[in-house]
């Protein structure tokens, strides 16, 4: 598929929006320009989100909340208002002191299981993960199981890795659980849980219900307040925005009564010798100096995804999935890792190789300019299920191009030709 024809057919100007990147214009070395395909690791900045971290930097770099002077003063404003558009883009407008900045979705996620977990979970309540999860959603909640002596209980997979709603279902039967926590997409195979229904299953048994938006963020919305879910995570650097910071949405009535985890400056409106009382919301959960610059970069990150034709983005993105699906699975020896059919899931293609490790994949790649990622991405769980001990992996956003996921079956060809004439 031509790419002229493919932004005929999705209506979206694909030339144009690479244009907004900068580094899609490098060369990985002379004459290799670079093909970046490593999106669910850490998505590329618009300069709109560059500039607004630059000027930042630049024209006034104090702190916030804190100075009575005209430079804190515009770096509050300008904080303050990158968090009412995370609260804009997530269904929560109107309550923006609902938004917690992190440094990142680990961050936030172990911010709500701790904080949540310990004036919640009794010995014996039990918290629902998957081996879909990223570490990041499942070692926090490993951290207060162990602590308050909840136990963790895994939703069966499908053959190709779909989660399992019947599975689901029955861990409910004794009534113990209190957490359901589930990725919005898989970071290794893209596959997609029902969290809307998930979300409503769970809420009709009186558990609440987390959901970890790092990978989906990007691709498609996320309105907690229709799903009724009562946290969510995700990180900036995946939505095009800053590394070093991220997002944990909570139900304020939660958070009201949630404890802080970390104690120091901001989240304390009195401290005397023996005792202090917390601040109000978000403040209770900010200690310290913010990523100021980061989630203002965020806010900028935020405002360029909005400005995107969501509709022509999905169309674009599953037509990158297709053209995937169908050029990458015609190499020989080519092993998709998840669902066979392109419509159940994200733009994330994890893949083995005949005969080649993940690791000798991603650096022969780079030769040819391709960043791919390599290794178990963090979802050790899951590359056991799959009795593999890594995995390769191409994530695609909407800069993307079809050309370029032809780039990699040649490259890919080309290895498997350079492996045996070994």
């Amino acid at each position: 598929m031509a790419d002229a024809t493919a932004r005929e057919r999705v209506g979206l100007d694909v030339s144009r929006l690479r244009a907004d990147f900068p580094t899609l214009v490098e060369e990985v070395r002379p004459g290799v320009p670079l093909r970046y395909l490593d999106n669910a690791a850490t998505a590329l900045k618009p300069t709109a989100v560059i500039e607004a971290v630059r000027e930042c930097m630049a024209d006034y770099p104090a702190n916030v909340h804190r100075g009575l002077h005209a430079l804190s003063e515009r770096a509050t404003a300008a904080f303050e208002d990158a968090r009412a558009r995370v609260a804009r883009r997530l269904g929560v407008g109107d309550d923006p002191a609902q938004v917690i900045f992190t440094r990142g979705s680990t961050e936030a996620i172990n911010l709500a299981a701790r904080a949540w977990g310990r004036t919640t979970l009794k010995p014996g309540d039990a918290i629902v993960l998957s081996e879909l999860e990223h570490h990041a959603n499942i070692v926090p909640w490993q951290m207060i199981a162990a602590e308050t002596g909840a136990v963790l209980r895994y939703v069966d997979l499908s053959d190709e890795l779909e989660y399992d709603l019947d599975s689901f279902d029955r861990h409910f039967d004794d009534g113990k659980v209190r957490m359901v926590a589930t990725t919005a997409m898989s970071n290794v195979t893209g596959v997609r849980p029902p969290v809307e229904e998930i979300a409503r299953r769970a809420r009709d048994r009186g558990a609440r219900v987390l959901i970890d938006a790092a990978q989906s963020l990007a691709h498609e919305p996320l309105d907690v307040a229709s799903l009724g879910v009562d946290f969510a995570a995700f990180s900036g650097h995946k939505i095009f925005g800053p590394t070093g910071v991220g997002v944990l949405y909570g139900k304020r009535e939660l958070l009201e009564a949630m404890e802080p985890v970390l104690g120091g400056g901001n989240m304390v409106l009195r401290v005397e010798r023996d005792r202090a009382v917390w601040n109000e919301l978000p403040d209770k959960f900010e200690a310290g100096t913010p990523p100021i610059a980061e989630a203002i970069g965020l806010g900028a990150a935020i405002d360029y995804l909005e400005g995107l034709d969501a509709d022509a983005v999905a169309r674009h993105e599953r037509a990158l999935i297709e053209h995937a699906h169908e050029a990458l699975g015609a190499v020989e020896g080519f092993r998709l890792l998840g669902p066979s059919d392109p419509t159940a899931k994200g733009p994330i293609v994890g893949f083995t190789l005949d005969d080649a490790h993940p690791h000798d994949l991603a650096q022969l790649l780079d030769r040819f300019g391709i960043a791919i990622r390599a290794g178990h991405h963090c979802a050790m769980p899951l590359h056991a299920r799959l009795g593999i001990p890594a995995s390769a992996r191409a994530s695609l956003a909407p800069y993307n191009t079809t050309e370029e996921i032809d780039r990699l079956a040649e490259a890919l060809e080309s290895i498997k030709t350079m492996l045996r004439r070994r």
